[in-house]
C-alpha cells in the first residue's frame, strides 16, 4: 500500500521495513514534530478539566492565556 508523506506528499510504500512511516524520511518526521512542538498543530478541543488540577498557576495562566480567557473572571 502506498500513503503520501504528511509533510512532503511524496508517496511512500506502507511497509514495516519503513521506520520513519508514515513519513518518507526522518526530515519530513522531524519538520512534522516541530509543527507540533510550536503549537502550529493542534487537536481541536477543550482541555480535560481532571488535568488541570496537577497544574501549577504558572501553567494554568499559560493555558488561559492560550484560550484567551481573563483569569479573573468568574
Amino acid at each position: 500500500m502506498k500513503v503520501k508523506c504528511p509533510s512532503c506528499q511524496t508517496e511512500v510504500v506502507w511497509q514495516t521495513s519503513n521506520t520513519f512511516r508514515p513519513f518518507c524520511s526522518e526530515r519530513c518526521k522531524l519538520i512534522d514534530l516541530g509543527e507540533w512542538a510550536d503549537e502550529n498543530n493542534r487537536i481541536a478541543g477543550k482541555p480535560d478539566p481532571s488535568q488541570m488540577e496537577n497544574m501549577t498557576d504558572e501553567e494554568l495562566f499559560a493555558l488561559m492565556a492560550k484560550m484567551q480567557v481573563d483569569p479573573t473572571q468568574d
